[in-house]
């Protein structure tokens, strides 16, 4: 049989649809995704979920990374140990101070950098176990109750969570994983779901829209949780653990309320929209469930190409979200409200530039301008790049504070382009597991997000100089770009063999 360009599309978007397609199968798919069966109802049912699910990432995004600002108002600075730097050439300088308002923090714990590095990076612990059993659980069980769960779950992990601290180092650690381990399911959940839900033609933008409530979350969370910590109401910090765990679990009733596993289920979907649906997006029977194919996945190149290049993405935006606080408290001088706002400054441009780079994809498809082979490749590259050049832009810049942060908000809003990238691969390669799939690469990319803070710490404790963060900077654009060439070398844009079940 002909293989058809998978490009085949209507006039505003692309079909992303498997290369393996065949003539018959792009046309009828085509013609009945142009038709306008699905039109009549103003709410669309998978509209509701796409705003939800963006709802439920900004939410666990924000319940994650709201540590990252508390933890300097939690640490008392002046009785920690610091050993004197006798290289006074090699830090900024600390008569600049803003406004004179960089005071040492007056919290209750004295954590060293060491136990913080640890305290930051226990999360991702538990996060890293459940990320595969929380894919197929989802394959297995329906989306709607392993994310819902996993949402409804870490939000009550984080209301106790000053209270864990306040009992013991131990039991914080132990509910920080315990945190990791119920948030670990969300993503892959979603993924699945959006197998399901989305057809060929609407996945790009959708999965832009979704995921980057991440980066919503992230552009919320840090300057709230940095002003709820300056009030002395309650302590100030718990209250940042308070309001979106609080959030979380309202969340999670309208959830139940209004998402389903797929169209079929949805008991007020229009019929027009479900038809539509089921006619574009390939439906999974139940009953017959081959199992995974594991040796084949894990011999996989363009699967190895998604994993790797997402380790080097997560080494880089863990770096950003879990050690740009410290820097700019302890290298550049930025009280922790002035902190807090700047920290947000990377995401907020990146979520803009997500949506605008998926549009720009989703244009050159619909045109057949690029084959989704070489798209997936250059937004790819585009999205490692651009970090990691703002690190270096950041290096370059010094202590000029205003620079290093326009270099991270800058071509560092460019990370927004891995929507347009591997992102959305795994259907590809696999729709049938594709919650699986995205489970196996999350997991491993996210084990980053427990070693870069602790390696981090390791290299900058008791010697915080520009040398040494210039050196995390250094590793973390290396890193980032050395993993996307093993990308361009090895991803794939077609449907694997194995997609269908055990061979």
């Amino acid at each position: 049989m002909e293989v058809l360009d998978p490009t085949v599309t209507r006039d505003d978007q692309p079909l992303f649809i498997n290369d393996t397609l065949e003539r018959g199968q792009v046309m009828t798919v085509e013609k009945q995704a142009a038709s306008p069966a699905d039109t009549p109802s103003c709410i669309k049912a998978r509209y509701v979920l796409g705003f939800l699910g963006f709802l439920g990432f900004a939410l666990v995004y924000a319940m994650r990374v709201n540590l990252s600002v508390a933890i300097v108002s939690m640490v008392n600075q002046t009785a920690i140990p610091h050993v004197d730097n006798n290289d006074t050439t090699d830090v900024c300088d600390n008569k600049d101070i803003i406004n004179g308002t960089f005071i040492p923090s007056a919290g209750e714990f004295d954590w060293d950098d060491r136990t913080q590095g640890l305290i930051l990076g226990a999360f991702f612990i538990g996060y890293v176990a459940t990320n595969v059993p929380g894919g197929r659980m989802a394959e297995k069980v329906g989306g709607k109750l392993v994310c819902g769960l996993g949402v409804f779950l870490t939000a009550v992990l984080t209301v106790i969570s000053p209270f864990a601290a306040y009992w013991g180092l131990t039991p914080f650690l132990a509910v920080r994983i315990a945190e990791g381990f119920t948030e670990g399911v969300t993503f892959p959940a979603m993924h699945n779901m959006l197998a399901h839900w989305v057809p060929p033609l609407e996945r790009g933008k959708f999965a832009a829209i979704v995921y980057a409530g991440s980066n919503f979350g992230t552009v919320i969370s840090l300057p709230v949780s940095g002003w709820l910590c300056s009030l002395e109401f309650w302590g100030g910090w718990p209250l940042a653990f308070y309001l979106f765990g609080g959030l979380g679990i309202v969340w999670y009733i309208f959830w139940l309320l209004f998402v389903y596993d797929t169209p079929s289920e949805h008991p007020r979907i229009d019929p027009q929209e479900r038809a539509y649906i089921e006619a574009c997006v390939e439906s999974k029977d139940e009953d017959d469930d081959l199992g995974v194919p594991w040796l084949a996945i894990f011999t996989s190149l363009p699967m190895w190409a998604i994993t790797i290049t997402q380790c080097g993405q997560a080494w880089a935006f863990y770096t950003l979200l879990t050690e740009l606080p410290t820097y700019m408290d302890r290298i550049l001088h930025y009280n922790v409200q002035q902190d807090a706002f700047l920290s947000a400054l990377p995401y907020l441009s990146a979520w803009i530039m997500g949506l605008v780079i998926s549009s720009i994809a989703d244009a050159l498809l619909a045109r057949q301008m690029i084959s989704p082979l070489i798209s997936i490749k250059l937004w790819n590259t585009v999205a490692s790049l651009g970090p990691s050049l703002s690190f270096i832009g950041a290096i370059w810049a010094g202590c000029d504070r205003f620079t290093v942060m326009m270099m991270l908000a800058g071509l560092g809003s460019l990370q927004g382009a891995v929507y347009a990238g591997n992102q959305m691969n795994h259907i590809a390669l696999a729709p049938r597991y594709a919650g699986t799939l995205y489970g196996l690469s999350n997991a491993a990319a996210n084990v980053c997000g427990f070693l870069a803070p602790y390696i981090i710490g390791r290299i900058v404790q008791d010697h915080e100089t520009l040398a040494r963060w210039h050196l995390v900077f250094w590793m973390a654009a290396g890193i980032n770009m050395l993993t996307n060439c093993f990308y361009l070398m090895f991803a794939s844009a077609t449907e694997q063999s194995w997609s269908k079940g055990r061979s």
